[in-house]
């Protein structure tokens, strides 16, 4: 079985799991509707104050444009838009604890935008035993014609695929298992990056997001 779920079962909950129990991630080419698809693009593009994007967190927070060269906000769930986006990934959240037993505590993300010769080098979205990511998401807002790919890896550094940007598809894997890389952009792409986080509290307190 493909790991891609087909367009007209983006939200079959049996399908998606199917697909990320067989392989560690699942393509969605039809995730969110057309309709909010829209809203969200036209906040990346127009409302968000999107800047510069660094690596690393808290106190080893730093811009690095040797190693990423895209631009962020983090979503503050006041828009709509951004509230509905945030509850369609609570039900993805609530499906994958209750099938997979993963303990997703909570969920993060950002807008992202990637112009022409923007890209982010090859890396892992979680270290073993080292951070509280466990999936990695990634929704596309925008359709490109070429540039922008994110290139996915498996653990023995081979390439799986490239997933070319189209509007409303969502990429999902595990974040600790999947190098992955965003090439070069040509045209301009918008994205929000997110990730399903355990909760790895020190005394009572959420480590805090990165």
């Amino acid at each position: 079985m493909s790991a891609a779920v087909n367009a007209g079962d983006a939200l079959n909950f049996d399908a998606i799991i199917d697909a990320f129990y067989q392989h560690g991630w699942v393509w969605l080419p039809n995730f969110l509707s057309a309709e909010l698809n829209s809203a969200l693009l036209h906040e990346a593009q127009h409302e968000a104050e999107l800047t510069p994007a660094g690596i690393g967190r808290l106190g080893d927070h730093q811009l690095n444009q040797q190693v990423r060269r895209d631009a962020t906000q983090w979503f503050d769930g006041q828009s709509n838009a951004q509230q509905h986006y945030l509850a369609l990934m609570a039900q993805l959240q609530t499906v994958f604890n209750r099938r997979c037993f993963l303990g997703l505590f909570d969920f993060e993300c950002h807008f992202a935008r990637y112009r022409q010769g923007d890209y982010y080098q090859k890396h892992v979205d979680a270290f073993s035993g080292r951070s509280n990511r466990v999936l990695t998401t990634v929704s596309y807002l925008n359709s490109v014609s070429r540039g922008g790919e994110l290139a996915l890896y498996n653990e023995h550094d081979q390439l799986i695929d490239k997933f070319l940007p189209t509007a409303g598809s969502l990429i999902l894997f595990e974040s600790e298992r999947f190098p992955h890389a965003v090439l070069p952009a040509i045209d301009t792409r918008y994205s929000i990056a997110g990730w399903f986080r355990k909760n790895a509290s020190i005394n009572g307190v959420l480590d805090p997001a990165s």
